[in-house]
C-alpha cells in the first residue's frame, strides 16, 4: 500500500470509499442523510482539503485522509480494508507530513473513538450538534504530546 495525493479525476472514487465506508460505521445515519451529505463530499468537502489515498498493489483506493488547518477533516477506509493497518498509516502520514493535531470525530462512533484514543488523541471537548448544526454529537480532540 502507499499513500498520494489524490486528484480530481479519483472524486467519484473516494466517494464511493466514503459511502461504503459510512455505510459499515455509521449506523445512526439514515438513507436521507447519506443523501443529503454525499454530494456535499463530492463538490464541497473535497476540494476544500489536502487530500490523500492509500492504494493498494493495483492501485484501488483503500482509505482517504483529509486535513486542513491542522485539524483531520476526514478519514475513511473502505469496509474490505478495515483492520489492516490503512487507517493507522493515514493518520500517522497526517500527522507527519501534514501536520495534523486535531479532530473532530462523531459520538456515535464507538469504533473511531477507540482507534483515535489508540492512536495517541485524547478528548478536549463536545459539541451537541456537528458543524452543520444536525444532531449528531462531535467529540473534539487533540494529539496527546
Amino acid at each position: 500500500m502507499h499513500i498520494v495525493a489524490a486528484i480530481e479525476e479519483e472524486y467519484p472514487a473516494i466517494v464511493d470509499v466514503w459511502e461504503a465506508s459510512v455505510r459499515a460505521t455509521h449506523d445512526f445515519l439514515t438513507e436521507e442523510n447519506i443523501r443529503f451529505f454525499k454530494p456535499l463530499i463530492l463538490n464541497a468537502y473535497l476540494p476544500a482539503v489536502a487530500l490523500y489515498c492509500a492504494k493498494d498493489a493495483s492501485g484501488g483506493i483503500c482509505g482517504f485522509v483529509g486535513v486542513a488547518n491542522g485539524n483531520v477533516e476526514m478519514l475513511f477506509v473502505a469496509p474490505q480494508s478495515r483492520g489492516k493497518g490503512v487507517g493507522k498509516q493515514l493518520l500517522r502520514f497526517a500527522i507527519s507530513r501534514l501536520d495534523a493535531r486535531k479532530l473532530d470525530v462523531n459520538e456515535q462512533n464507538p469504533s473511531a473513538i477507540a482507534f483515535y484514543l489508540h492512536m495517541g488523541f485524547v478528548v478536549v471537548g463536545r459539541s451537541a450538534v456537528d458543524g452543520m448544526g444536525k444532531p449528531f454529537p462531535l467529540l473534539h480532540m487533540v494529539l496527546h504530546s
